[in-house]
Order: structure tokens, then sequence, then C-alpha cells
């Protein structure tokens, strides 16, 4: 009987341990880059200024890595954040700042951030965008619509 007992809990831990490598490996980090634009802007900036985000997501993490560069731009940078929850064309509240608060912002800046469940569910759905605002245009004169590729 005892033996019995014990083959069981082997065979039950060994499919946790399967199950848990399994979730790891489905878990891998995530890169991708956000083209930036004043016409992605809401509503649309004309614009010089053009830019990129190369984004990277840890999903058993829920760290999100940037760095942001931008040119061209007609005035100085003065903030730059993720905003959400917003589908292409439609505009939202700041969720996180990726540049830091108060002063000039220059390129490239670099940062990362753990997200909440909450904003990890908006970011992996597509429902997130950059939006890097100047002097001239203090709403926003480039933004890009955060799309993580999707998993097979």
């Amino acid at each position: 009987m005892r033996v019995s007992i014990s083959r069981r809990a082997l065979i039950w831990l060994s499919g946790l341990v399967l199950a848990g490598s399994m979730t790891l490996v489905h878990a891998a980090p995530v890169s991708f880059t956000v083209p930036l634009s004043g016409a992605q802007e809401v509503p649309p900036v004309e614009t010089k200024g053009s830019g990129s985000a190369d984004l990277t997501y840890d999903p058993g993490t829920r760290i999100v890595t940037w760095s942001v560069m931008f040119s061209g731009l007609p005035s100085e940078a003065t903030m730059a954040h993720f905003h959400g929850p917003a589908t292409t064309g439609k505009n939202a509240s700041v969720k996180v700042w990726l540049s830091g608060k108060g002063g000039a912002v220059t390129s490239p800046f670099k940062g990362q951030v753990t997200l909440s469940p909450a904003d990890a569910q908006e970011f992996l759905a597509g429902e997130m965008y950059i939006n890097v605002h100047t002097k001239d245009h203090p709403s926003g004169e480039i933004r890009g619509q955060v799309l993580p590729p999707k998993s097979n």
C-alpha cells in the first residue's frame, strides 16, 4: 500500500514539473518595435518628427523594457508615457511614465517597469500606446500603438 501511494505521489509530482516547464517555455519574452509618428496622434499632428520604441515584454514577470528613439521634433520633448486602455484611433489617460518626470527628454531613453496584472492584459491586447509629448504639442507629437506579436 505504501509503495502505491509513493508511486502516485511521484507521478503527480512529475506532472507538476512537466506542466511548470511547459509554462516556462510558453512564457518566453517577446521583443518588437513600435513606430512613432504624428499621423498616429488623435487628432493627427503634422510634424517632421518620428521615432520608434524597441520593447521587450516578459509574460512570466510582467516586466516590459523599452528603448525609445526619436528625431526631427520641432521643439523639445518634455515627457513620454504608455497610455491606455485605448485601441488605435482612441485616446486614453497615462498608465506608465516612460521618461523621467520633469525636464527635457533626450533620445534615446531607456527604462523598465513591472506592469500590474490588469495593465499587462491591456498591453498584450494592443490597448496601449506610446506618446511622446513636446513643448509645441503638449498633448502628444508622435505616437505608436503597442501591438505585441501574437503567439502561436
